[in-house]
């Protein structure tokens, strides 16, 4: 018999999250040089296991490959993207792709972003902006990055050189997958039970990341008979991704370790009981990685035949081949 768990991973399975992508990343020769900057891992590794729907802005526009660059100009919250060299200025085009890429994403149902870094159309943060004496600060935004991040706040995004860092890499991939399976969950037929069922399975995922918005999740659940179902599936998804954009610590997780491990802990042996708690211990002084004492806990989960947390998506948030726990 399927766990809840293992039943929501099987449907993830079936369809592959839609990712936005700048194009220049998988390897397509858009670039103002005519080149690309290939990312190995989103190729050969992560572009398993969703559906990449490759975008460049720059290009979509109008602007030609090979081309002269643009760069953003003016002030920090309002820029323009000028050319360098003709001083043509493409914003209103920019902008007006934007927002028809906005609507792209809602038809398309993205469940996540990966934009290139630096990029005046792309790059999400410490874009240069050219103030109008000609000195640059490292404070802007791509204007296409900005607008789709404006229209969409709880997508998850992030650039392709902040995927390096191993933790922010396993927070991105977490968030796109459990966004994935909130989207399933709301084009579905939406319940108080369903939503339940819902809150259930990520308990221990969200209280990793922040209890205090789980606390506040368990509230609006608990709602569902006094305010309008939508309502609450709308504050639910807000609130949800804001909780796991929270970066889960080896503090968080060894509480979450030491909570999961009281479901069985009167039925280990003294020497089971003591090497779980070490693990638990060395992960926490960051000894050890996280996969360790998670191996441990779903062992024993299914040896004594622990449905509840077997069903905990905590356990698999994502897919194991892409080894993210193995580095926290």
């Amino acid at each position: 018999m399927l766990s809840v768990s293992n039943i929501a991973m099987a449907n993830i399975s079936q369809t592959k999250p839609r990712v936005g992508i700048s194009a220049c990343l998988l390897g397509q020769k858009v670039r103002f040089d005519g080149g690309h900057k290939r990312e190995p891992f989103l190729t050969e590794l992560f572009g398993k296991f969703v559906e990449w729907m490759p975008i460049c802005p720059e290009v979509e526009v109008g602007m030609s490959v090979p081309r002269e660059t643009v760069r953003l100009v003016g002030t920090l919250n309002h820029p323009r993207m000028i050319a360098e060299k003709s001083g043509k200025d493409w914003t209103e085009q920019m902008n007006r792709f934007a927002a028809k890429r906005g609507r792209d994403i809602a038809e398309k149902n993205l469940s996540g972003y990966v934009f290139k870094k630096n990029s005046p159309s792309c790059g999400m943060e410490r874009v240069k902006v050219h103030n109008f004496k000609g000195m640059a600060e490292r404070k802007g935004r791509g204007l296409f990055a900005a607008a789709i991040m404006q229209q969409w706040p709880l997508l998850p995004v992030e650039e392709e050189g902040r995927l390096n860092d191993l933790k922010l890499r396993e927070n991105f991939i977490e968030r796109v997958f459990a966004y994935h399976r909130w989207q399933q969950a709301t084009s579905e037929r939406k319940s108080a039970g369903a939503l339940v069922r819902f809150h259930t399975v990520h308990k221990y995922l969200l209280l990793a990341h922040s209890e205090r918005h789980y606390r506040q999740l368990g509230r609006l659940v608990a709602t569902t008979k006094q305010e309008s179902l939508a309502a609450v599936y709308d504050d639910y998804g807000r609130v949800f991704m804001e909780a796991l954009a929270v970066h889960a610590t080896e503090k968080t997780h060894a509480n979450v370790l030491d909570h999961m491990m009281g479901y069985f802990s009167k039925q280990l042996t003294a020497t089971e009981r003591q090497e779980l708690v070490q693990l638990i211990g060395d992960f926490r002084h960051q000894l050890i990685p996280l996969i360790a004492p998670i191996t441990m806990i779903r062992h024993y989960s299914k040896k004594y035949q622990v449905e509840y947390l077997q069903g905990q998506l905590y356990l698999e948030p994502n897919p194991k081949e892409l080894m993210l726990r193995n580095h926290v």
